[in-house]
């Protein structure tokens, strides 16, 4: 895929993305920033990194880098390009071979000033919260100025589950939270569970953030 078919095929998927599933932003404790993040999500289908993406202001998402499964997205030409060429993904190897490279890739990534998207599960999941996996504590403590920014992904399961061809046609938010604040002295166990429980807490919110003018919820 050449340089400059990239932005056209970039542009088409995202356009795509929003027509079939809205992938709306819902700014809830967070606001849109240029500075260092890991934005940390609950992992349900295929379509959840092109969501956050798309949920994404244009001048943050040309700075962030989805972290995708070499595995999955490595597995043929078209796949490879999408998530590198268009998406600027970071393929990971998750069989746990190369795990200090990994690490290196991701801080590295922080360390320049943008941002990664990460799925701390591991695997995709059925609507509920999975424990996390430890790379993300590893990767706020290897980079601890780079905010902790967790975003609950609502009803994309619903639109793509397991082993169904069709989409079922729903609009998803993607509900950005309050960054996690560090705590001194946690512990692996701790961090993760804490994490955990600010994507559950978002899961929650929808009632409230409902009730609020859409103005105060939604970045355009």
């Amino acid at each position: 895929m050449t340089r400059l078919f990239q932005p056209v095929l970039r542009h088409g998927l995202l356009g795509l993305t929003r027509l079939l599933v809205g992938a709306r932003a819902s700014w809830e404790g967070s606001a849109p920033a240029d500075v260092p993040r890991i934005y940390f999500a609950n992992h349900t289908s295929h379509l959840d990194t092109l969501a956050v993406m798309a949920a994404l202001p244009s001048e943050l998402r040309a700075r962030t880098h989805p972290v995708a499964a070499l595995d999955y997205w490595g597995g043929s030409a078209l796949r490879r390009a999408v998530a590198a060429g268009c998406l600027n993904a970071l393929l990971v190897d998750r069989t746990g071979k190369a795990t200090a490279e990994v690490m290196d890739a991701m801080a590295a990534v922080l360390e320049s000033g943008q941002s990664l998207i990460l799925f701390p599960e591991g695997t995709r999941g059925d609507g509920t919260v999975a424990p996390f996996k430890s790379g993300l504590y590893h990767l706020a403590r290897r980079v601890p100025s780079a905010e902790l920014v967790p975003v609950f992904i609502e009803n994309l399961h619903r639109v793509m589950p397991k082993g169904m061809p069709l989409l079922v046609p729903l609009i998803c938010t993607m509900r950005f939270g309050a960054p996690l604040p560090p705590v001194e002295g946690e512990d692996k166990a701790a961090f993760l569970e804490r994490a955990r429980g600010a994507l559950v807490s978002l899961s929650r919110s929808k009632s409230h953030s409902d009730s609020q003018p859409t103005g105060q919820r939604t970045a355009q």
